[in-house]
Formats: C-alpha cells, structure tokens, sequence
C-alpha cells in the first residue's frame, strides 16, 4: 500500500547559505521523492536523511514529529517556511480514491525513541516517568496516571517491565519495540533502525518489514546507511550523499562498498584465496 506517494522540497534558494533546514539541501532545490512500498533514504552523518524525514512527519502531521524552532539568524520561522514551501502527493486507496489522510497509526520512529524506551526501562525513575506518560496519553489525568502507580497494581505493572529488560538485551529489546510499535496498515518514517540491533537482527528486521509492507498494507520510508538492511530490504533506494540524490542499486553504495573492499581485503584470514 502507498499512502505517501511523493514529497517535494521548497524550490526556493536563501542568500544565506547557513539557514537550517535549507542549508541541508541547498543545490538540490525542488527536488521531487517518488515513494515504493518501501523506500530507503541512505546517506552518512549530514546527507539530511533525518531532517527530510521529520520535514514528512511534519507536513504529514504525524506522531513524532519534532518542530525546530527559529535559528539564530533572526527571529524568522524558517524551519516553518521551509515546511509550507515543501508538497507532497498522497497515494490512493484499494477503491482508486485519493487518501485525504495519513492512517491513525502512522508514526515517525527515531533512533533516539528506541534507546529512550530502552533507557527508561532500565532506570525506575525515567521508567515511572515514561509510564505515566503512556497512561496519560491513554486518557487518564496526571493524578489518576499517579495514584495508579502508587498503587497494587502500578507497581507489579513497574516490576514486570523491568523483569521484560532483565530478561532481554538491547538489541532484543530494541527489536521486541518494534515490533510493538509498527502494525498493519500505516505509514512508518523509520530513522536508522538499526541502532542497538546486531547484524543478524538488523537481517530479521529488513525481513519483516518486507513482509509488513507485502502482506499487511504497511509503507515505509528508512533513514540507514547498514549495508545489512540495505541488501535486505525491497526498496527504492536515494543516495543523499549524491549531488542529485538519485537512485541506485545498493550495491553500489559508498558504506557497502567500503565493507565489501575491507571484507574483500581480509579474505585470506577466513581461509578463502
């Protein structure tokens, strides 16, 4: 299912070539995104594959989505004149009817979301903050969320999560939230899934998503530069760190590239000529 089917970036062109978020993407101005069931953003620290990601949530007005506020440069919302500059076309539904909104479930997932969640397992204090969090944003009040957890029940519900991190590592735990997080029928902005995953799960979690966006009517749009999800993954992949961000086979890839010439220098320490 394609939900977001493209996204454009602001056509205009500042002076000043230091102004975020236009700076990330000067010289490719008005550039168009045309989006697959899947599709991956890769690009090394600076290509500008989070900023175009939460420049979508943005104008998706999706869960997760962080707004920048006014940079140095003067009180002038530029982060916000950028975003009403970029468009985007949505995708159609099973009928051939343009979808007037992204689905309810739809959600941008950062890297730093998932370490959160992790962090706030493990330390009780961040853990009965993040709890009550997740009971007011169920409905309760602040009191409610609050006399709940100093109740019975609220502390066998603090137990039995950090029991759930004890049992698991990390990457385990990383890859169980996940799988909490994403369900079917939605639109998923994911930044750099791969973080706090080994290689053989970053592989378990390019598969499943492959087979959500296959058999579930999921699409996904990946920040990642893991050469492991990248020759998993069935997607259009953007090479942002290009002058014209144009698609390429992931094979050939700068980071890919780099392990295969590392791996391909090594060869004879794995017993192979």
């Amino acid at each position: 299912m394609i939900y977001l089917q493209s996204f454009g970036l602001s056509s205009r062109r500042l002076s000043c070539p230091n102004i975020y978020p236009y700076n990330v993407f000067r010289g490719r101005e008005g550039m168009v995104f045309f989006f697959e069931p899947i599709t991956v953003l890769y690009g090394n620290n600076g290509s500008g594959k989070s900023t175009l990601l939460n420049q979508i949530a943005n104008k998706l007005k999706i869960k997760g989505k962080e707004y920048a506020t006014p940079n140095r440069f003067g009180t002038e919302d530029y982060c916000g004149r950028f975003l009403s500059e970029c468009s985007y076309g949505p995708g159609v539904d099973e009928l051939g009817r343009t979808i007037r909104s992204m689905p309810s479930g739809s959600r941008y997932i950062k890297s730093e979301d998932i370490l959160y969640e992790i962090k706030k397992i493990q330390q009780r204090s961040i853990l009965e903050e993040g709890l009550a969090i997740d009971l007011i944003s169920d409905g309760m009040s602040m009191k409610e969320a609050e006399d709940l957890l100093d109740s019975k029940d609220g502390r066998k519900l603090k137990e039995n999560t950090m029991f759930a991190q004890e049992k698991y590592s990390n990457g385990e735990t990383a890859f169980q939230l996940f799988e909490e997080f994403i369900k079917p029928d939605a639109l998923y902005l994911l930044d750099e899934p791969e973080v706090s995953l080994s290689p053989s799960n970053q592989v378990l979690l390019a598969r499943k998503l492959n087979d959500m966006a296959r058999l579930l009517g999921c699409q996904f749009i990946i920040a990642t530069h893991s050469p492991f999800m990248l020759g998993i993954l069935n997607a259009r992949i953007y090479d942002l760190d290009s002058k014209d961000f144009r698609v390429s086979e992931w094979t050939e890839l700068e980071n890919v590239r780099f392990f295969h010439d590392f791996f391909k220098e090594h060869q004879r320490e794995f017993g192979e000529e």
